[in-house]
């Protein structure tokens, strides 16, 4: 009898000390994608801000009114130094003018959005309301902001209360206008399952209306807080009181253009970081990237 004979395999040797693992080659794609994305935040933003410094440069050689680069940061190291000193009630700090002036924007901008956003929703629901008053928002839409205060001034009869009131007048058009676009888009079938489960009107704007209406909303909140802060500045220009508006005007008053600039600086930062918030704020509430 044949006897079959099976082979087993043997075991693989026990390797008595292991090899450091050597790391995986990077892709050359990939190393490249990565150094463009370092030249496009970093380095292509450096470059613009030495342009802007060395556009500034020749400016002031040829216009030496306007301080140089210099002068400007003394300027900002002395207006930061103490930036919630109080001397007085007009002698305040840096810190209290962007506060005060932040103040009269939330306040306006809180004012417009409880109006402006339910208004949205009912000019987006229903088609006569929105027949009605679209041509009226048409009409007062383009109206400069600015155009308002008197209209304030005569009925608040203050200059703070004014300033808000034009914050109020510029913030509540891009709330109305976008809350009902996107009201408007919703997909009929969203409705048409509300209705056949008989869901009550707040029941539609809460659990379909409001979260497919957000991100629009949030748009408009974005458009609504930069057009305020820059109204802010000018409002506060032509009415005084403590802010960064006022502040740019004294200045111009004391003839000092070093303080003027330090302001737009601090103006235009400010913008910029109410913008990423809100780009950030947006970008958690939709799954589209929201660009600023």
């Amino acid at each position: 009898m044949a006897a079959v004979l099976k082979q087993v395999p043997k075991p693989a040797p026990q390797p008595t000390g292991q090899a450091p693992q050597q790391p995986a080659p990077i892709a050359p794609g990939r190393s490249l994608e990565a150094v463009r994305a370092v030249v496009l935040r970093i380095l292509a933003p450096m470059l613009g801000f030495a342009a802007l410094l060395a556009v500034w440069i020749v400016v002031h050689k040829f216009s030496p009114d306007i301080p140089s680069p210099a002068v400007v940061f003394d300027a900002a190291l002395k207006v930061f130094a103490d930036p919630f000193y109080k001397a007085g009630p007009n002698d305040v700090g840096i810190g209290f003018k962007i506060g005060n002036s932040l103040l009269r924007v939330g306040m306006g901008f809180g004012l417009a959005a409880v109006v402006g956003i339910p208004f949205g929703f009912l000019i987006g629901r229903s088609k006569f309301v929105g027949a009605m008053f679209n041509p009226v928002i048409t009409l007062l839409r383009p109206v400069s902001p600015l155009a308002w205060l008197p209209i304030g001034l005569l009925v608040f009869k203050g200059a703070n209360p004014a300033a808000i009131w034009t914050i109020f007048i510029c913030s509540i058009w891009p709330m109305i206008i976008n809350t009902a676009v996107g009201v408007q888009r919703v997909p009929q079938d969203y409705l048409n399952v509300a209705k056949v489960l008989n869901l009550n009107e707040w029941k539609v704007i809460t659990k379909i209306l409001l979260p497919s209406v957000l991100p629009y909303i949030l748009t408009g909140v974005r458009l609504a807080v930069g057009t305020a802060w820059l109204v802010i500045v000018a409002a506060e220009m032509l009415t005084g009181g403590v802010g960064v508006g006022f502040w740019v005007w004294d200045e111009w008053n004391n003839l000092n253009v070093a303080n003027i600039i330090v302001a737009i600086f601090v103006i235009g930062i400010v913008g910029l970081i109410l913008e990423v918030a809100l780009v950030k704020l947006a970008q958690s509430f939709t799954y589209e990237d929201v660009k600023a």
